[in-house]
């Protein structure tokens, strides 16, 4: 029989982190077979049980689907030889079968999306889908209202076609000794060190930078760098949609 412990079950099924599960259980907002169990270590059998929380009945899609807040250091890999990869930072349980959706640079921190939904990741990635991710990014140079006319009109980083129409917003600036600028860079594709490259185009560098979303998808500012946590079946859904476009 597939046992588990209550709180993992509900964590993976979406119905919040471990802490906020460990919370509905002491509030007795947990049945199983219609029983009130207030214990996170408890075993259910994840087939055969009836596990309601808030009166809803709870059961697991089959996939797991995991929002790591990434460190930078980490590369977007299930394995090196050399270097640690994101799986690295999951739990040997959760780590069964997972691979990251996509890939940041190994200095690059925050959403990473883990899952071991093959369909959904291809869907996801596809260049037909167009799948919004948004960055923030700390740029060494002032950026202007030139380089966001010239981000929205795509941009020649040498490859055969300019990049997508990009949404670049300048955040803030400062023109001290060494300048520099705070934007949000919102791109429909995902070619190799695209936003290094881009910035590139226009003569700057890119200093810092951070994935904050994608598709619906948002960097939980909760999770310190190299926690995760199971999405909730909202955002599972949100995704799904992503990918149906």
């Amino acid at each position: 029989m597939p046992a588990m412990r209550l709180d993992r079950f509900l964590a993976n099924a979406g119905c919040g982190t471990r802490s906020e599960v460990k919370q509905l259980l002491k509030k007795g907002m947990v049945t199983v077979n219609h029983a009130v169990i207030r214990l996170p270590e408890y075993k259910v059998n994840t087939d055969m049980d009836s596990i309601l929380c808030n009166g809803k009945e709870i059961r697991l899609s089959g996939c797991r689907y995991f929002l790591l807040n990434k460190p930078a250091g980490y590369l977007s890999a299930t394995e090196d030889r050399r270097q640690p990869v994101v799986l690295d930072l999951l739990s040997g349980e959760d780590r069964k079968n997972l691979f990251p959706v996509g890939r940041l640079d190994v200095d690059t921190e925050g959403l990473l999306l883990l899952t071991d939904d093959g369909v959904l990741a291809h869907e996801l990635l596809s260049p037909r889908k167009h799948v919004e991710k948004t960055y923030y990014a700390e740029i060494e140079g002032i950026v202007t209202g030139e380089d966001v006319i010239r981000f929205r009109e795509g941009l020649d980083i040498g490859e055969k076609k300019k990049t997508l129409p990009a949404k670049l917003v300048l955040l803030d600036h400062d023109a001290q000794a060494i300048p520099h600028s705070r934007i949000e860079l919102t791109i429909h594709e995902g070619k190799f060190h695209q936003v290094k490259r881009m910035f590139e185009a226009v003569g700057k560098r890119v200093v810092y930078l951070k994935r904050i979303s994608m598709g619906n998808l948002k960097l939980d500012e909760t999770l310190q760098k190299g926690e995760y946590r199971s999405l909730t079946a909202e955002e599972i859904e949100g995704l799904k949609r992503n990918a149906e476009k």
